[in-house]
Order: C-alpha cells, then sequence, then structure tokens
C-alpha cells in the first residue's frame, strides 16, 4: 500500500488523505481543494521535504532526534498557505514548531518560504492531523497548539465535519502540557459558539476569558489573508485561548 504522505510523482495529484474516524463513521473534516500544483512546489517537496518534511510512520516520533536538540514544541493544525507558521518561525526561535497540513500546494509554499529564511526549528507533516496526534505525539509534549481559521463547514447538515468537536478536544487536551495553550481563531460566529459549546465543557481546559469569552488577536498570530477576507466581507473574528489546567 503506498504512503498518502509520499509527494506526488511530477504530472500527477497528490494522494488523497485518509478519512477521520468519528465513532463508528468516518467523517471528513476536509476536502481536497488542491489547486493549481506548481513546479516551483513540486521542486520544494523533491528538494526541501528532506530538510523540514517528517513521513507519517504512526508511531511514537522522536522529536529531540527530528530537531537536533530539546525545546519546548508548537503545533499548528491546518496551516493553509503557512503564512502564519512562517510569522512564528520568523519570531520564535526558543521553540520547535510543528505545522499540519493535507493540501499540497499549501505545503509546497511553506516549505520554499521555509528554506528562504533558514527556519530550521520547524518540521512539517503533510498528513492527516488527527492520525499525527493519537498515533506520532506522545501525551503532555506539546507547549501550545494552534487552529487558525479552520473550515466552518457553515452549512448546517455539514457541521458534523468541522474539527473542533468533543473528541478531538480531549485529544487536544492530551497532547497539551499542563500550564500549554490552547489557541483557535475563526471569523464565523456559528463556529465560534460551537468551539466555546464544546471547549467550555472539556475537562482540562479554562477559557482565558471567561465563559464563552474571546480576546484581542494576539501578538504571536498575524493578520492572515482569510482573516482579511472575512472583514471584508463584514464577519468578526474571534481569538479563544484556553489554558491546560489539572
Amino acid at each position: 500500500m503506498s504512503d498518502p504522505n509520499t509527494p506526488a510523482p511530477k504530472g500527477k495529484a497528490p494522494p488523497k488523505p485518509f478519512t477521520i474516524e468519528e465513532g463508528h463513521r468516518k467523517v471528513r473534516s476536509f476536502v481536497l481543494r488542491q489547486g493549481r500544483f506548481t513546479e516551483a512546489q513540486q521542486r520544494a517537496f523533491d528538494q526541501l521535504w528532506p530538510r523540514f518534511g517528517l513521513d507519517y510512520a504512526g508511531v511514537p516520533r522522536d522529536f529531540d532526534a527530528a530537531f537536533g536538540r530539546q525545546a519546548r514544541r508548537v503545533l499548528e493544525i491546518g496551516f493553509g498557505n503557512g503564512e502564519a507558521l512562517r510569522f512564528a518561525a520568523q519570531n520564535d526561535h526558543e521553540r520547535d514548531l510543528i505545522g499540519i497540513e493535507v493540501h499540497a500546494p499549501g505545503v509546497g509554499r511553506l516549505l520554499n518560504a521555509l528554506a528562504e529564511d533558514g527556519s530550521d526549528h520547524v518540521r512539517v507533516y503533510h498528513h492527516d492531523a488527527v492520525e499525527v496526534l493519537h498515533n506520532e505525539i506522545v501525551d503532555g509534549s506539546l507547549d501550545e497548539i494552534r487552529i487558525y481559521f479552520p473550515d466552518p463547514w457553515h452549512k448546517k447538515r455539514h457541521n458534523k465535519r468541522r474539527l473542533v468537536q468533543p473528541e478531538f478536544a480531549r485529544l487536544l487536551v492530551a497532547k497539551l502540557a499542563e500550564g500549554g495553550r490552547l489557541h483557535l481563531a475563526t471569523d464565523w460566529q456559528d463556529y465560534a459558539e460551537q468551539m466555546w459549546d464544546v471547549l467550555d465543557a472539556t475537562p482540562g481546559l479554562s477559557n482565558r476569558a471567561g465563559p464563552r469569552g474571546s480576546v484581542d488577536r494576539p501578538q504571536w498570530r498575524p493578520q492572515t489573508h482569510f482573516e482579511t477576507r472575512g472583514q471584508k466581507l463584514g464577519h468578526g473574528v474571534w481569538d479563544l485561548l484556553y489554558d491546560r489546567v489539572p
């Protein structure tokens, strides 16, 4: 069986990701809107993946070996085109940064940016985040988890596909170290409401702004093109900060 994390050969579409298990049904929290996979992005996979990429193996990862040092670690789930992760890498050299994204063009774009910046404290997965969390990241090992502007699946019949669900929230809590931080951002009020419903009720999480509270955009999160687009459409933006508590 071929590895779905392996970059696609030239001229072929990148492989489809695994589905995400929810109870006894498999529900995708994403669809592959790959767009145009450019030659530059393909070269990034060919030349830069050995430097920045992490091939999914399905067993606990030795991140000390992967990064060549011991450091606190930040995980960004669904980094899109890598804008926020690149910004973090440029401004946070003390911690190791891990990104997960299923859309190949965004991964290729970030690989090129990391090489341009010399950001060797970043590693990237091209795989399903739920599987990576379950199988490669040990419990209590992350200093922070970031989820910025996840797909809102705004039609009510598709709400079950949203990433932030009770089971997933419990998984995030398990991976955070005590005192660690969970940071989410969305420009869909309905999704912010669901995040509050789920996360405020999840044991081990404390909303820094109080129940159903949000904060101003923190300095460590840049204003992304998703956010700018949403504001042009008249959407608000909600940043939710949760601390991992006993």
